[in-house]
């Protein structure tokens, strides 16, 4: 009966953990199930600066200057070498950013004309989807911002110093340096204001390195003892390039001694142009920050007035003046990265969050002798790109596609594993960054509408390809340009009426031609742009 009970015993026992061992697998099974099922939303830290030139990151390699911070999303991410926007100007570039669509058919095609908030952007397609979202920083879009819980903006240009915010609609000055001011707000609503059981986008949106550079103090003295050497075609002459030869975006020419070059003489002996909107710049100061700027900036006053340059000495102290105070507001760019990034780091936030440094286009650092943007020339039509996201990007990643501010929208509506609206014309650089894509763009397209506007920069489309680019500019004023950018990297020359380039031609004649057919542009609507353009600006056509 024991030997009975016994066996009873042991094939009971054999049962439960047969059960159990069952049990168990369907729990695991089920359990997998639902985390493919309901897999964790990535966060979306996107932050983006304002006419930071590529040739201003380390991580390109250009060795201007030393950006650690932004270096890191790189090194832990995906580098772009070859990411552009669609429109180099700001505003028409942030609503490409946030629609995924071409300025012609999001409405702002140029600094001029108002923003329709009320269309879709996808910060409102997350927001419907259970996304905390936030906008901090320069946005250069009029009204209240729509999409975001949460939103503290500059208004317009915004100043470095004591700056203005529009906090959710309400107007407010900060005391400060602007781009630490728009950090501590981005890092204040990570840490206090948003809801933490939700995932969050966070658009953290810096000034800075926008005209008129003025730095923090502590970078004042920064890279004194370096003498930067112009680029090799800083004395361009233009040959062949009319559109190029008639801008006013010369270092030497137009940029202002005291706007731009913080040339304010107690004196008063310079009188330039734009010597009074400076001077309300300065005066944003506190008394205490202005002392720390005039021990610097004196001196240099005096020694400029006691030299008497001119010609290509007087271009390149212009240069030299100029980049060192462009790549000193740079570093502090840089410093708030760091923060944010040692952020989601320390909070546990980091593996799950999406980060992407951008600018919302490229700049001029004495490339052609110029400063400033506008034109399809690389430097202003090419942008800095860089994403990190630990679950899906592995370190180190290079991306060599083409790839555009219109791809921003539809990318992070991929991974947050909302639909993606057909009217986007952006593609979702998920499959570029996670090495799944199989075919990719071959072409770019490009438009640029304010003129007769600042910087007398002409009306321009064209189309890029991995090696040729064909531009028209219009208007008052009909030529065409291509160029070999494996031969001419640094576009010196127009080969559109070369013998050897005719088969090129044709092919990018019709590569433009496909591209406008894809996104819907067409003469009749740069006209109608164009009238539009001229009714605001008073401009008899």
């Amino acid at each position: 009966m024991a030997k009975q009970i016994l066996n009873t015993t042991k094939l009971n026992n054999s049962y439960l953990v047969v059960l159990s061992v069952f049990m168990l697998c369907f729990s695991c099974k089920d359990e997998a199930k639902v985390e493919v099922e309901t897999p964790q939303k990535p966060n979306i830290v996107f932050i983006m600066s304002d006419d930071h030139a590529y040739q201003a990151i380390s991580a390109y390699g250009h060795g201007l200057n030393n950006t650690p911070n932004i270096d890191r999303i790189g090194k832990e991410g995906a580098i772009f070498n070859k990411g552009f926007v669609n429109n180099s100007i700001c505003a028409p570039s942030r609503a490409a950013m946030l629609t995924g669509k071409h300025s012609f058919k999001n409405g702002k095609v140029d600094n001029i004309r108002p923003f329709n908030w009320d269309q879709d952007n996808f910060a409102k397609a997350l927001q419907k989807n259970g996304y905390e979202t936030a906008l901090v920083g320069k946005i250069h879009l009029d009204g209240l911002p729509q999409g975001f819980d949460y939103s503290n903006v500059l208004p317009g240009q915004g100043q470095y110093y004591s700056p203005d915010f529009i906090e959710n609609g309400v107007k407010k000055t900060y005391p400060g340096y602007i781009t630490h001011v728009t950090t501590d707000i981005a890092l204040d609503w990570l840490d206090t204001k948003r809801k933490k059981d939700k995932p969050f986008l966070l658009m953290y949106h810096q000034k800075a390195p926008h005209r008129t550079w003025m730095p923090e103090e502590k970078y004042l003295t920064l890279m004194d003892s370096v003498t930067f050497n112009p680029p090799a075609n800083f004395f361009d002459d233009y040959e062949d390039r009319p559109a190029a030869a008639t801008q006013e975006m010369s270092i030497y020419k137009d940029m202002d001694l005291v706007y731009d070059l913080k040339m304010l003489d107690k004196e008063g002996e310079l009188k330039t142009k734009y010597r009074g909107m400076f001077q309300k710049r300065y005066d944003r100061m506190t008394d205490e920050q202005k002392v720390a700027w005039d021990a610097y900036y004196d001196p240099i006053i005096a020694d400029f007035k006691s030299r008497n340059l001119e010609g290509k000495d007087l271009a390149i102290w212009k240069y030299n003046r100029y980049m060192h105070d462009y790549l000193r507001t740079i570093q502090s760019v840089d410093d708030g990265v760091g923060q944010v990034l040692d952020y989601l780091k320390e909070n546990g936030l980091e593996e799950n969050t999406i980060v992407v440094y951008t600018s919302d286009q490229g700049f001029y650092l004495g490339e052609h002798g110029w400063f400033d943007k506008r034109f399809m020339y690389e430097e202003s039509f090419r942008t800095p790109i860089l994403m990190k996201y630990p679950k899906e990007i592995k370190a180190g990643t290079v991306i060599d596609e083409l790839v555009q501010n219109i791809d921003f929208a539809p990318t992070f509506l991929d991974f947050a594993g909302v639909d993606i609206d057909k009217n986007i014309q952006g593609e979702s650089l998920r499959k570029l960054v996670n090495g799944e894509a199989s075919e990719w763009r071959d072409a770019i397209y490009y438009t640029f509408y304010e003129y007769p506007s600042e910087h007398k920069v002409k009306r321009h489309y064209g189309v890029r390809t991995d090696r040729y680019k064909l531009i028209h500019f219009y208007y008052d004023i009909d030529k065409w340009e291509l160029y070999d950018l494996e031969k001419d990297p640094t576009e010196m020359h127009n080969a559109y009426n070369d013998v050897e380039y005719t088969s090129v031609r044709e092919d990018m004649h019709k590569q433009l031609e496909k591209m406008r057919i894809k996104y819907g542009d067409s003469d009749a609507l740069n006209e109608e742009n164009l009238e539009r353009y001229l009714s605001v600006k008073n401009i008899k056509h």
